[in-house]
């Protein structure tokens, strides 16, 4: 079962490697399993030293369900880490409870701000309103580093296809700000793989799907989808933004795509 996590909690982060260290450890990996599949990738890189102790991070969205699967049936006891912004669909809170039992997920982290950082930077939860970028910034980019400083890395549902930002995406990245190494089994499907996969698998759907949601954020920051809009369309809908944060690449928000 789900259990809450203390974003605050105190967990010590291991000893930054150097960077030229880290860079070596992550062409290691990429060269052992760069003709291998999404499943060995991601076994690899729970069974690899090289690759260190590892939580997958997921937002429990519209694709999320095939990364899940794919942890359930390699190994159902790794960390899940899950962002609840105070803010999500009632849907999605659902989603995640029923699709955790479902998988037999046993290590899934509730992951929150801290009631103190809600206090003093969003005291009456208006700051949507004013300034998104820095709502994301306190209601998932902090938690979310929070939660990863016992962890020496994170796996993600990113995919090439998501933009052109990711286009010769590796499946493990070096994240030099933080010094962790970022996974990505899912980077080489296409969107046909996904959808397969789904299917074939009887995985079950986000329910906002069905409902015109292709991309599902926090519900003030999330509008349905018209037929021939791209996925995204309805994230930030009217803003300069499509991203929350929590991918960056030099320090710089990426333009796409969302966690797993």
């Amino acid at each position: 079962m789900p259990r809450d996590t203390p974003v605050h909690a105190g967990a010590h982060a291991p000893e930054r490697e150097s960077l030229t260290d880290l860079r070596a450890r992550v062409a290691e990996l990429n060269t052992r399993y760069r003709h291998h599949g999404a499943t060995t990738v991601l076994r690899a890189a729970l069974d690899d030293p090289l690759a260190g102790d590892l939580a997958l991070v997921s937002s429990f969205g519209a694709e999320s369900v095939v990364l899940l699967h794919l942890l359930a049936v390699t190994d159902r006891s790794t960390p899940v880490l899950f962002i609840d912004t105070q803010l999500l669909f009632a849907e999605t809170l659902v989603y995640q409870q029923e699709l955790s039992e479902r998988l037999g997920l046993t290590d899934v982290r509730i992951i929150r701000a801290s009631d103190e950082d809600l206090a003093q930077r969003d005291p009456y939860g208006a700051l949507r309103f004013s300034d998104t970028d820095a709502c994301c910034d306190l209601r998932k980019t902090v938690p979310l580093n929070r939660a990863l400083s016992g962890f020496d890395g994170w796996i993600t549902g990113r995919k090439r296809f998501q933009s052109g930002t990711r286009a010769a995406m590796d499946f493990f990245e070096a994240e030099e700000d933080t010094g962790r190494v970022k996974v990505n089994p899912l980077a080489h499907w296409a969107p046909d793989d996904v959808r397969a996969y789904m299917e074939e698998n009887r995985l079950p759907r986000h329910p906002l799907v069905a409902q015109g949601y292709p991309s599902i954020g926090c519900a003030p920051c999330t509008s349905k989808v018209a037929p021939g809009e791209d996925p995204r369309a309805g994230r930030w809908r009217g803003q300069d933004k499509t991203e929350c944060g929590i991918h960056l690449v030099d320090g710089r928000m990426v333009q796409k795509g969302e966690t797993a």
